[in-house]
C-alpha cells in the first residue's frame, strides 16, 4: 500500500490502521497531532481507522520547552 506521510511516499503493508503505521514509524506513546487527508484524526480514532492505498498523512510531534 503507497501513502505519503508527511510529503514523503511510503510503501506499508496492508492492512494497516493509523495506530499500526505509528507502531511501524516508532511513534508509539508520543505526543502527536495527525492529520488524514486533510481532516484532524483524534487520537481516541487511531486504533480503529484503517488506511488505504493513496491517503495522505501528516503528522506533527509536540516537542516542549520553554
Amino acid at each position: 500500500m503507497e501513502l505519503i506521510v508527511n510529503g514523503e511516499p511510503r510503501s506499508l503493508p496492508a492492512p494497516l490502521s493509523v495506530a499500526g503505521l505509528l507502531g511501524e514509524l516508532g511513534m508509539t506513546g508520543r505526543r502527536i497531532a495527525l492529520e488524514l487527508n486533510g481532516e484532524i484524526l483524534p487520537r481516541s480514532e487511531f486504533g480503529q481507522t484503517m488506511l488505504s492505498g493513496g491517503d495522505t498523512l501528516e503528522i506533527v510531534q509536540a516537542i516542549g520547552g520553554g
